[in-house]
């Protein structure tokens, strides 16, 4: 018995150590969801992430473009044939790159679930889905998110849509025997709107009660965008449901970087995905950008992540696809990208800080004038050089595939990094130069169109001129 053991544990260790590295254990379901508010992706953008897909052996990609007026606000009424038609194409490419196409409906905004209007959309959704079977769709999802009235409340029952989707699923399963479970996102999809006061709050509770077991079940992480996943977070929410939930994560999406005037996509996510789970998990899904070349940077790194978890080094990735995408432009595209990397709003943070070396050397010089005899100025000097010469390289050396989907980031860092100059002079001079504030006005301006930099080289401004106003206020009182 011993020596059974004994080989049995030798076995065991063969099966995970190949060559003296841990064996990979990718993420069953990995994809991209295109599952942004903005305008869709082209069928030509959907071949090509299809294809990078392939390439990335990212085995998925879910269909449902939040402005899709046939996703969502039209959701009963069948697509039109020129559109079915090229829906069917993509069917298709999917098939033969080996990439699961997962067709989305979000029927919540007004849907139905007992009575007579209740069987009247339910048949509505099954013919849409029928239709997509018919043209070699095998897997399905029906989400639920995104239902809240103006003061963040909602009112769906989670019995009713269990109920809704469990019927959905014991129609497909009849009929045919190649369709997929069903994945779902439900209207409370993210950990803190799941629970109050430390308990399951209803529409949670009776949703994983009721629910079908076989049906996937995504969700966002403890907010809508959040800082990360750690392994105890997500056990916690595979407990609530009772299975092992997969993740929908809103990064490199960029919908809700907005202007006060509205203004979508003004920043870029150029970062890395990172802070994940390392913990088993059935399925991961990255939200892309509008602007699908650039997301390719960040989807790269989710896919060396899904592919195996357990190893993933968020830095070591970055470095890689950098260079694979963007051969001897990369170190322009990586200081570029330093600069536009997090992402943060009232109520939205992911990614990794923006220029830390940038933003470091800036605060701590700020901070030292006045209060030391010798402050060294050549750090920073070099640090806006290094900027401003590699907006140089990208706007003129960028193919215009990349640069149509950030020129107006290239050309407000070149601003920043001109008003840098100006404020680091400002500071060796001990004179504020009058040009900074007019510099800083183009500059804000500007952010209309595009915001980069925010912590980093745009900060700098501010602290400058905030320094020289306090030093005015100081010897007025003198």
């Amino acid at each position: 018995m011993k020596k059974f053991l004994t080989r049995l544990i030798v076995l065991t260790l063969a099966t995970i150590f190949i060559n003296g590295s841990a064996q990979a254990v990718p993420i069953p379901l990995r994809g991209v969801v295109e599952g942004f508010y903005g305008t869709p992706w082209t069928f030509e953008d959907r071949v090509d992430i299809i294809d990078f897909c392939r390439q990335n052996n990212l085995n998925s990609y879910i269909y449902a473009p939040k402005d899709d007026p046939y996703h969502r606000e039209k959701w009963r009424k069948p697509y039109p044939a020129e559109k079915l038609a090229e829906m069917s194409r993509l069917v298709a490419v999917a098939r033969e790159n080996k990439v699961r196409f997962i067709f989305a409906v979000s029927p919540g905004l007004d849907l139905s679930y007992s009575g007579s209007k209740g069987d009247e959309d339910f048949n509505a959704m099954i013919r849409k889905l029928d239709a997509m079977y018919n043209i070699g769709v095998r897997d399905f999802a029906i989400f639920f998110d995104d239902l809240k009235d103006d003061k963040g409340n909602h009112h769906e029952s989670g019995k009713n849509q269990a109920a809704f989707l469990n019927r959905v699923q014991k129609n497909l399963h009849e009929r045919y025997n190649d369709v997929a479970p069903l994945i779902t996102v439900p209207t409370e999809y993210f950990y803190l709107d799941m629970v109050k006061s430390d308990k399951v709050k209803p529409y949670t509770r009776d949703l994983a009660k009721n629910l079908d077991p076989r049906i996937v079940v995504l969700y966002s992480g403890s907010g809508v965008v959040c800082d990360g996943i750690t392994d105890k977070e997500l056990a916690e929410v595979n407990k609530i449901f009772g299975r092992e939930v997969g993740v929908w994560w809103n990064y490199p999406v960029n919908d809700y970087s907005l202007t006060p005037d509205g203004n979508r996509n003004v920043k870029l996510a150029l970062g890395a995905i990172e802070k994940l789970p390392t913990a088993k998990m059935t399925a991961i899904f990255f939200n892309p950008m509008e602007q699908v070349q650039l997301s390719k940077i960040a989807l790269a790194t989710g896919a060396i992540y899904a592919n195996n978890p357990a190893t993933y080094d968020a830095d070591q990735a970055w470095d890689k696809v950098l260079q694979e995408q963007f051969g001897s432009l990369a170190p322009a595209m990586k200081i570029f990208a330093e600069h536009s990397r997090h992402m943060e709003n009232s109520w939205a943070k992911v990614g990794p800080p923006d220029a830390i070396e940038f933003a470091t050397i800036a605060n701590n010089l700020v901070y030292d004038m006045g209060k030391k005899t010798f402050v060294d100025f050549a750090p920073l000097d070099k640090e806006i050089a290094k900027v401003d010469r590699a907006v140089d390289i990208l706007l003129q050396r960028l193919p215009q595939i990349y640069l149509a989907e950030c020129k107006p980031q290239l050309e407000q860092l070149k601003r920043i990094a001109r008003a840098d100059k100006v404020a680091l002079e400002s500071l060796k001079t001990g004179r504020l130069d009058p040009t900074l504030k007019i510099l800083r006005e183009e500059i804000t301006a500007n952010e209309k169109q595009a915001i980069i930099s925010e912590e980093a080289g745009r900060k700098f401004i501010d602290d400058v001129i905030n320094f020289f106003d306090e030093q005015d206020k100081t010897s007025r009182k003198k």
